[in-house]
């Protein structure tokens, strides 16, 4: 018979390590289930304001070619707006616009309204309680007509700058937070890009709001930069476009309408002008008619005697 083993105490064998489970994966990146729970709990703990800001643009019928290169310009700066149908242009366009921004589930309003095909207004309202600002849109030069050398990525986030007149009276404090509110780009928006690679910049000129469009540039070289370590040298602004300007007609408390909070004193509305136009036009030619009847009543009071040799060679 065998002799039986001696019983030896078996060590102890280390238990494997246990591997957290691997999170899911998304087309933004590894998602813990855990880490979104705890920012979901913070945020829903801390009043933590987030800007869901969306601008609908939108225009009238009949309008010229030139000012919807324009609208579509603006349209593609802005990756927070929507773009709809274009709007009749009526006593009723308030009401009809404010039910279309609920539609859109926006916030702000950007309405071009052309009239006579030549004459260019814009709204730019916060709906539905206001307020809003009725412009005449002057100067306009379109991205496609100005090809300047100036590019940028579409969908960056614009960096907006004003002129120091924007603080001074209480209707340019109105209209600037206005304009930050519609044409600065949300923070992570979805179809906004995480860059600041152009700026806009807002100026007040004689009264008038003068809008431009610059690209950041770098003077350094591509060669250079990767040489010193990608650190960022001199920068320069090169314009991209579009321009135009603004000039203030009427604030109003509600959305395109209610009591007046601002009227321009300086403004002349575009008819005026023509009409005064017409009127110059018109004095040259009633100096032509005067000038003919004067030389008639010369004639009249002033005839020439007979002369003696006028039937001479007609026999």
């Amino acid at each position: 018979m065998g002799k039986k083993r001696k019983h030896v105490e078996t060590e102890a064998v280390p238990a494997e390590p246990v591997v957290p489970e691997r999170p899911k994966r998304t087309l933004l990146g590894w998602k813990d289930k855990s880490e979104v729970e705890k920012v979901n709990d913070k945020e829903t703990d801390s009043t933590v304001f987030r800007n869901k800001e969306k601008v609908l643009v939108t225009c009238s019928r009949r309008i010229n070619y030139r000012y919807r290169h324009l609208m579509l310009n603006i349209v593609s700066l802005l990756p927070h707006c929507k773009k709809d149908s274009k709007v009749e242009s009526k006593a009723t366009k308030g009401s009809t616009l404010n039910e279309l921004v609920e539609l859109k589930s926006c916030s702000s309003c950007l309405f071009f309204e052309c009239r006579k095909h030549q004459d260019l207004y814009l709204w730019m309202a916060k709906c539905p309680n206001g307020p809003s600002v009725k412009f005449l849109v002057n100067a306009v030069h379109t991205m496609e007509e100005l090809k300047l050398t100036g590019n940028h990525l579409k969908g960056s986030r614009p960096i907006l700058t004003f002129s120091n007149n924007f603080d001074k009276d209480a209707h340019w404090k109105l209209l600037k937070e206005m304009i930050i509110q519609i044409f600065g780009v949300p923070k992570e928006h979805r179809k906004s890009k995480p860059y600041h690679d152009h700026v806009f910049v807002f100026s007040i000129v004689d009264g008038h709001i003068w809008f431009r469009n610059y690209q950041i540039s770098d003077k350094v070289p591509r060669e250079d930069k990767v040489a010193r370590g990608n650190v960022a040298g001199e920068m320069t602004l090169i314009e991209v476009g579009p321009r135009f300007c603004l000039n203030p007609i009427k604030i109003f408390a509600g959305s395109f309408g209610g009591p007046t909070l601002y009227e321009n004193p300086y403004f002349i509305s575009p008819n005026q002008i023509r009409a005064l136009d017409k009127k110059k036009k018109a004095g040259k030619f009633a100096k032509k008619v005067k000038a003919k009847t004067r030389r008639k009543m010369h004639e009249l009071s002033n005839p020439l005697e007979p002369d003696e040799f006028a039937d001479m060679w007609k026999e």
